[in-house]
């Protein structure tokens, strides 16, 4: 899930102000940010790739190994500017996922969610793996949530709003289910308008 459909307020006071110049380190950083972007969608599945249709399988063991990848997975997931990112979008089809909720880092490892509540609500999401298409999605306000740490520790955590809305994208995800599939007809027609053209030059 891409990082604009949170909360986070990326203006700086001077975006807004025409006679501020960047210094030559503002000018570095920001250079510095898009490469770090750029490289790590290229390391990200993107849309067209048959790896985002499919359901992942369990994990059967928690070892150094799921470690090492979810470690890598969330440093590409703040490098995209994201918020989450699932294993089967690097092309590992087994059911684990990295997120920032309530701005921790999380890894969770074979989730499983529960609704709570009938209460539903809309918002804009993005996808790391869908450029920049973002559509209206209608999800659960609360969500109830079940998994295991990358220690193999349980972790339960009732979750709302933005956070609940973050864990139900990323689950999708490992059931080989994408925005598009979760919007509405005229939203769908759109997005797929602007991810056609990317399917023939790849």
């Amino acid at each position: 899930m891409s990082e604009h459909d949170h909360d986070h307020d990326h203006d700086h006071e001077n975006d807004h102000d025409p006679e501020h110049e960047p210094t030559e380190a503002e000018a570095r950083a920001e250079a510095e940010r898009l490469v770090r972007k750029e490289l790590a969608l290229a390391q990200i599945r993107q849309y067209g790739d048959p790896v985002l249709r499919m359901r992942a399988a369990e994990v059967d063991e928690v070892d150094d190994e799921l470690v090492r990848i979810t470690g890598r997975m969330i440093e590409l997931m703040h490098d995209a500017e994201g918020i989450g990112l699932a294993a089967t979008q690097i092309g590992i089809l087994r059911r684990f996922v990295v997120c920032t909720l309530d701005g921790v880092d999380r890894v969770l490892v074979n989730p499983r969610l529960e609704t709570i509540g009938d209460d539903v609500d809309v918002e804009d999401e993005g996808c790391l793996s869908l450029g920049s298409v973002r559509v209206p999605i209608e999800r659960v306000k609360r969500v109830r949530l079940e998994a295991r740490d990358e220690t193999g520790e349980p972790v339960s955590l009732e979750l709302e709003g933005m956070d609940a809305r973050v864990v139900q994208h990323e689950l999708d995800h490992l059931d080989g289910v994408l925005l598009v599939d979760r919007t509405d007809t005229e939203s769908r027609r759109e997005a797929l308008a602007q991810l056609r053209p990317r399917l023939v030059l790849t």
